[in-house]
C-alpha cells in the first residue's frame, strides 16, 4: 500500500488550478469529469504522489456536502493497492466499515472504494487500484 494521492475539495476548480499551479510550479497533468461521483477533478503529480482537486457539480453529492459543512480543504487520503477486493475483505475482517463495499470506477483510470471515517479516526480513506486492460 502506498499513498497515491491527497484529495482536496474546492469550490472553484479553475481558480484552484491556478492557485496550486503557482504553489507547485507546474500545471495540471490531467482533468476529467467523473459522472458517478458528480465531480470534476484535476491532478498534479508531485514525485510519486498526486494531489487531486475536486469540485462538486451535484448539490447533493459528497463534495458539495463536504464543502457546505466544513469548507474547502483536505477531503480524503487515497492509498493504492494491488488487489482492491482482497483489501476490502481483509479490512472488513479487521473491523473497518466502508462507505460502499463494491468498488466502482473513479478518476485517473482507477477502481475505488472508501472506508467510512467513523472507523478511521475521522479520516476518509480511499482505496484505489489501477484498471488494467
Amino acid at each position: 500500500m502506498k499513498l497515491e494521492h491527497v484529495g482536496i475539495a474546492v469550490k472553484n476548480l479553475e481558480q484552484s488550478n491556478l492557485l496550486f499551479k503557482k504553489l507547485f510550479g507546474q500545471a495540471v497533468y490531467k482533468s476529467e469529469f467523473v459522472a458517478s461521483e458528480g465531480v470534476e477533478t484535476s491532478f498534479f503529480q508531485l514525485g510519486e504522489t498526486k494531489v487531486e482537486l475536486l469540485e462538486g457539480h451535484d448539490p447533493q453529492g459528497a463534495i458539495a456536502k463536504f464543502i457546505n459543512k466544513r469548507g474547502e480543504g483536505i477531503h480524503h487520503l487515497a492509498f493504492e493497492v494491488e488487489d482492491i477486493q482482497y483489501e476490502i475483505e481483509r479490512l472488513q475482517s479487521e473491523g473497518f466499515e466502508f462507505v460502499q463495499e463494491i468498488p466502482k470506477e473513479g478518476a485517473d483510470n482507477k477502481r475505488i472504494c472508501f472506508l467510512h471515517p467513523k472507523s478511521t479516526n475521522g479520516v476518509l480513506i480511499e482505496l484505489c487500484q489501477e484498471i488494467k486492460e
